[in-house]
């Protein structure tokens, strides 16, 4: 098959190369080239150079996809007013659905391409003509929870060739057999497309903060923060309180009209929890999760929660109040087993 690897300079992405290269598909290398800010220190020139010279040790061609305006239009535009009204937006879940599986995707069909291939952890497997997406066996690394978005429309074009790693440890060894050039570099964190830039730092400078009070459950000021805007959900850190609480505490909630946020314990955290939510924006793999043995992620390597049913209106009911307050705006993902079957946005 003709494939086209989106190559970030990464362990994953070089090794997805290596592997297609090596199983004798005709692979070209292609970096996609993002928005990035002026007034925060980021590694793109470096990634770029990274992953020509993995590139060029493979001996595949290289390109750079320059997706500037569509990065900034579709991901960061989107993120800094989600914050600015108070939810907090999954930004990779909006990089997969309209760069790499969008943007991406659609200018590679343009040339011709079978499929495009990402270092993600996940898998898609195709049954009777239908394609599904299913974790990674990796539960650690597993990121199906951000690809969620996907359709028969893009699932039918891509391949996740680590998806079936059982560890990272693994992706690691066959870097080094591979001989390539970043087989000892450290995995990026951060934004993305960005890497390594803190949230808070980095909506500070696109949003316009004030210095506001922090509550206890009681109502009373026990301390400072920088800003509600910037804080999500159960966040336990970036903020200052007077108390000398010996438990971590937790934002519970925060009122941006009045610029508060309101912290408390971990069994505060537990108390008068949902047991039903309502998502919008929703989308499916292959169709509408009826039936039964559902279950739900709400965040990241969050908690699997059962599913007792879910409306065509985006109503979803679970068997159990939930752990938490899920944070407005994040991605509620539905699953049956191991099949990832979509979801949506939360909304209060």
């Amino acid at each position: 098959m003709k494939v086209f690897v989106g190559m970030s300079g990464g362990v994953d992405s070089s090794v997805t190369a290596a592997q297609l290269h090596k199983e004798g598909h005709d692979v070209a290398g292609i970096f996609l080239k993002g928005w990035y800010p002026e007034n925060v220190p980021c590694t793109w020139k470096e990634d770029r150079q990274d992953a020509m010279r993995v590139a060029a040790h493979i001996g595949i061609p290289f390109t750079t996809l320059d997706l500037t305006k569509n990065y900034k239009e579709s991901v960061i535009d989107y993120l800094i007013s989600e914050y600015k009204a108070g939810r907090t937006p999954n930004p990779d879940t909006l990089c997969n659905r309209d760069i790499k599986f969008g943007a991406f995707l659609d200018w590679a069909k343009e040339k011709g391409v079978d499929k495009v291939a990402t270092g993600h952890y996940a898998q898609v497997k195709e049954e009777k003509g239908i394609y599904r997406l299913l974790r990674g066996v990796d539960g650690k690394k597993d990121q199906s929870y951000f690809l969620y978005t996907l359709t028969q429309n893009e699932l039918s074009h891509i391949l996740f060739p680590l998806g079936d790693i059982k560890e990272k440890s693994e992706t690691r060894k066959q870097a080094r057999a591979y001989d390539l050039p970043v087989a000892e570099k450290r995995d990026s964190q951060g934004l993305c497309f960005i890497g390594h830039v803190d949230m808070e730092e980095f909506l500070s400078t696109h949003i316009k903060t004030t210095p506001g009070d922090v509550l206890n459950e009681k109502g009373e000021i026990i301390g400072a923060h920088n800003g509600a805007v910037i804080y999500t959900l159960g966040q336990r850190h970036g903020f200052e309180t007077r108390e000398n609480s010996e438990e971590a505490l937790y934002v519970l909630s925060k009122d941006i009209h009045k610029n508060t946020i309101t912290v408390g314990p971990q069994k505060s955290k537990a108390k008068n929890t949902p047991k039903t939510l309502r998502i919008e924006n929703m989308s499916w793999t292959h169709v509408f999760p009826a039936g039964n043995n559902l279950t739900a992620q709400y965040r990241y390597h969050g908690p699997e929660v059962a599913v007792e049913s879910i409306t065509p209106e985006g109503v979803v009911t679970f068997k159990e109040n939930l752990p938490e307050v899920p944070a407005e705006g994040q991605a509620l993902v539905l699953y049956r087993g191991e099949e990832c079957l979509g979801g949506g946005t939360i909304v209060y």
